[in-house]
């Protein structure tokens, strides 16, 4: 089973809404994670929010540090921003940078726009990953 790490800055917006929109839309064909570089404290409420008006409850989720176990153990980093601020390790698996704006301090509407803008990207994604499995 192909395994993706979604990994930003905290762990508490974008690269949560991502590991949770890859395993709804990848039925268990594929499993993602996520982590941070700084963990926060918590997940944004707002993004929980916005998740929860798709049918997709994060809010039992909890930031998690990014370990060099993590990277080993997947097919496929996706950094969302941090690459910016120099801060993701280094891999040896394909990794890719997807520039997402933070949803932190921003109203719901924005907050909106970038689950949605995560949930393409997500869906591009698993399409890709499946389309190597054929191959």
């Amino acid at each position: 089973m192909k395994k993706v790490l979604f990994v930003c800055v905290h762990n508490s917006g974008r690269s949560q809404m991502a590991e949770a929109l890859f395993n709804h839309y990848a039925a268990g064909k594929a499993k993602a994670f996520s982590a941070g570089t700084q963990p926060a404290n918590h997940v944004n409420p707002a993004v929980a929010k916005a998740m929860r008006e798709v049918g997709i409850d994060i809010s039992a989720q909890h930031p998690k540090r990014l370990t060099p176990e993590m990277v080993d153990d997947a097919d496929k980093v996706v950094t969302m921003g941090c690459g910016v601020e120099g801060i993701c390790p280094a891999t040896f698996v394909p990794t890719e940078e997807w520039q997402i704006e933070d949803p932190e301090g921003k109203p719901m509407k924005k907050v909106r726009e970038i689950r949605e803008e995560i949930k393409t990207r997500v869906k591009k994604l698993i399409d890709e990953l499946w389309q190597g499995e054929e191959e």
